[in-house]
Order: structure tokens, then sequence, then C-alpha cells
């Protein structure tokens, strides 16, 4: 009385038993892409663009929390006028946090 397991036939569940492995790790990938990759790949591109449309005149906020106005701007060099004072200090455009937009009434 030897008991035996019964194998499954080769093409009876292959793709299907394939298929219902493999869909948690797909299920898993897509919601990385929807939850982490494409909101990080939102905010790159509203940065990008937000860096692009600098103009002289706008108040910014540097990544090191100095904020100012941008008196000129000469490809990627910025230069911002900080205080009281007027004083310039000279920036890079990738050092740029946040341009403060003023608020309509």
């Amino acid at each position: 009385m030897f008991l035996t397991a019964q194998v499954p036939a080769e093409g009876a569940g292959g793709v299907a038993g394939l298929i219902g492995a493999l869909a948690p790790f797909i299920l898993m990938i897509i919601m990385v892409y929807f939850m982490i990759i494409r909101p990080q790949r939102k905010r790159d591109k509203e940065n990008k663009e937000m860096l692009a449309s600098l103009k002289v005149g706008d108040n910014i906020t540097t990544i090191g929390g100095i904020c100012g106005k941008i008196v000129s701007i000469k490809d990627d060099i910025l230069t911002v006028e900080v205080g009281v004072d007027k004083v310039k200090l000279v920036f890079e455009r990738w050092a740029i946090r946040d341009v403060d937009r003023p608020v309509s009434d």
C-alpha cells in the first residue's frame, strides 16, 4: 500500500498556472509605476518648466532658503538681489527651488 502522487498532465495547467503565478508580480510592477515613477516624472517635468520660465523680476527661493528677486539672467547663471541693502548674489539655475508668484486679489 504505497501512496503515489498524481502528476498533472503537462498541457493541462501549464499556461494558466504560469499566468496565475506571474499575475501578482505584474500587478506590483504596475502599481509601482503608477504610484512612484509616474508622479516623480510629473514633478520633474513641472520643475524643469519652472526653471525654463524664470525671468527678470521674479521673486525666487533657492534650495538654501535665500529669498530674492532676479535682476539678470545669462544662460544658466542668475543674479539675485537680496535684502534691504540690495546685495547681489549669483546662483546656478538648478539652485532655484521655487518661484513666488504674486497672489491675485
